[in-house]
Parts: C-alpha cells; structure tokens; sequence
C-alpha cells in the first residue's frame, strides 16, 4: 500500500522522520560546538591566568596583562588557536579606564595647562620618529615607504590596518609592526621602570590595597561605560579606551562619589587585554615574512629608544621626573602606560593627557600621513 502524503507539507511519511532526525542532528552539532567554544574560551583563560600568577610569584608589573600576553603569544607562535569572544577586549579597556580615571583630581587637572606645548610637541616628534624608523625598516627589508610607514607612525593597528586596505597594500606586516611595537612597550618598560625604580616590592600593592566601595566603583564604571558609549556614537577612534576615559575622568573632576575598582576586575581586564594582544600573532606571518619580522624587531626597538630619548630631552622643560617622561612619551600603549605610572604613584593624569594627546593629534592627520607616505613611494591615492 503506497504511503499516503501528510495533509499540510504534502511529504511522506518517511520524509518528515528524516527531516526530524536531520533537524536533530543539526541541533546537537551546534550545542557540541557551542559546548567546545566555552571549553575552549575556559582553558585559555584558565592558562592565561596560571601564567599571571607567576608573573605575580616574581613580582613582574603587570603581571595578569604580561603573563596572558606571553601565553597567547606562545600559543599563536605554535599554531594553536586563541579564540576568544571579541567583546573582552573593550570590556579591559573600560575597566582599566575606570581605574585611571580616577586620577584626573581636579588639581591635577588644573596643573596639566601648563604642559600643553610639550604634550604638542611630543606629538609631533613621535610622528617624526615613526618617518625616521620606516626609513630604516625601509633599507632592512625593502618594503615601500607606504607599508613602512604605516607599520612605524604609532596610530594603532586597526587604523593602519584600514588605511593598507584602502591603499591596496598587505595589510599583515602592517598589523604585525603596529603589534609588535605595543607589545615590546608592554614588555619591556614597566618592568624595567619597577626594576630601575627599587623601591617597589610588591608592584600590584597600590592595586590591590586601594579602598573601593560598591556604590563608588559601580558609579565610576557607569561613567565610564557612557563615555564609551558616546565616543562609540560619535566615531570617535579607540572609543573604549578614550571615551571610556573621559567618563571617568570627568566623574573624578566634578567631584563624584566614585571610588577605586575592586582588585579582581583590573586582574580581569589585564588578563582580557594580554590575550587579546597575543592572539593578534600569526605564524604564517612569521614563516612567509622572515626578513620583515626580522626588520620589523629592529625598528620596533629603534622607536623606543628614539621616543625614551625625547622623554629625557624634555624633563628639565617640564620639571617631571625622567620615569613620568618615559612613560608619557612611549610610542603607544596608552592603557598599560598609565597603569603603570598608578604602580609607580606618580604622574598617572600627566602620563594619561600626554598619550590622549597624542592619538587625538596623529589620529585624525593618519589619512594625510598615509597620503604623503603614498607619494614618497609613487603609490597611487585612492579615490
């Protein structure tokens, strides 16, 4: 006897149980995924944080941020997959804003008027220095002016990214050097500062020990979030960290009942920031781009010492100390600079204004810089 269709779908019988069991098959493969995505995400986090418990064993600065940071990183270096959900990132920068914030008083303020020409200035010659440092990455691995430039001239990795693009360039090389020169910043000069420093036992006390209530922190956090979100509304480039900022900072100068944030959060948003950091490193980069990389290294370091040397230059024009200047001229790593000169307990407001100044002066001038870096190498100019 032939089966009969159903009444609605006109399918046979047999084809609705195979639709069924198809459907069910569907369903499970994705709750599997989805199961392995939390697994996944579980596991880099938990190794993230074992490797920022020995960087707090040995007293490093930072120690969640450097710690995840060289975890992801190794992971990536071998080919392993660092995926994590994209909403992590902004959530560390908002928390780490919310913490810096706090030090915009309204004396300190009142005293960063007066320091207005070297912030410009310092703008400015980091520019310059990124031009230098491209020319040299130029002669080491033979790459045009535009890629050299937009891999040196510090204005983040994504807004050079999206000029490469635009361009027509590879953007790969463009990221790594935008990259690696945050991360060697990350690496390299808090520890060294701590270190030089001397009398710092524990780095993360100042963190660990500031006094927070619940009303005060949730209240610095909303304001925070509301900068970002209004900075993100208006387009404003790097709006996480910049607006987020900028809510806090305001709380903190109007005199608001916020407080510091609890410990366990700055160890989450270090911990957000330093995989994500890590996870940016690409081994077919590093396999397919050996002479670059190679160059890349070299100018990163080149930078930092040209950009340290103009922090020198300018303590006796400012009258702040050689360690506030070295922080405040770093060639990018707005975020953990500032965190650091809060371990440091000097200079955080004057760290923070020297780094917004410069994004909001390099920023929105990338696109003439890409242009006459374009020119220098014969690059036609988009339309």
């Amino acid at each position: 006897m032939p089966v009969q269709p159903g009444p609605r779908t006109g399918q046979s019988r047999r084809d609705r149980l195979a639709k069924c069991d198809t459907g069910d098959t569907g369903r499970q493969g994705m709750a599997a995924a989805g199961l392995g995505q939390v697994l996944h995400v579980g596991a880099i986090y938990a190794g993230a944080l074992a490797f920022g418990l020995v960087g707090d064993w040995i007293n490093l600065p930072l120690p969640w941020l450097i710690g995840s940071l060289v975890f992801a990183t190794t992971l990536r270096l071998m080919d392993l997959p660092v995926r994590v959900p994209q909403v992590t990132r902004p959530v560390g920068q908002v928390l780490i804003a919310a913490s810096v914030g706090l030090a915009f008083t309204p004396e300190a303020v009142a005293a960063l008027g007066d320091l207005l020409i070297p912030m410009v200035a310092v703008a400015v010659l980091t520019v310059a220095a990124g031009f230098a440092t491209a020319l040299v990455m130029m002669r080491l691995s033979g790459v045009g002016a535009l890629q050299a430039v937009l891999a040196s001239v510090p204005m983040g990795p994504v807004e050079a990214a999206n000029l490469a693009q635009r361009y027509g360039v590879d953007r790969a090389p463009v990221i790594f050097g935008q990259t690696l020169r945050i991360v060697a910043l990350v690496a390299i000069i808090p520890p060294l500062l701590v270190a030089l420093d001397g009398s710092i036992r524990d780095p993360q006390l100042v963190l660990r020990t500031a006094p927070w209530s619940v009303t005060g922190a949730a209240l610095m956090v909303l304001c925070a979030l509301g900068g970002a979100l209004l900075a993100r509304r208006l387009r404003i480039s790097n709006p996480f960290f910049v607006g987020a900022l900028a809510g806090a900072a305001g709380a903190a100068a109007l005199s608001l009942p916020v407080t510091a944030l609890p410990f366990p959060l700055l160890v989450a948003a270090q911990t957000f920031l330093g995989v994500w950091l890590g996870a940016v490193f690409d081994r077919q980069l590093v396999r397919r781009s050996a002479g670059f990389i190679r160059a890349a290294f070299v100018c990163t370091g080149l930078m930092i010492v040209l950009c340290a040397a103009l922090g020198f230059a300018l303590v006796p024009f400012t009258g702040l100390s050689w360690e506030v200047m070295i922080l405040a001229t770093a060639p990018g790593s707005v975020t953990e600079m500032a965190l650091t000169a809060k371990i440091l307990q000097d200079g955080v407001a004057v760290v923070t204004a020297f780094h917004l100044v410069r994004i909001f002066l390099i920023l929105p001038f990338a696109p003439l810089i890409a242009r006459l870096a374009a020119r220098m190498s014969h690059h036609e100019t988009p339309r």
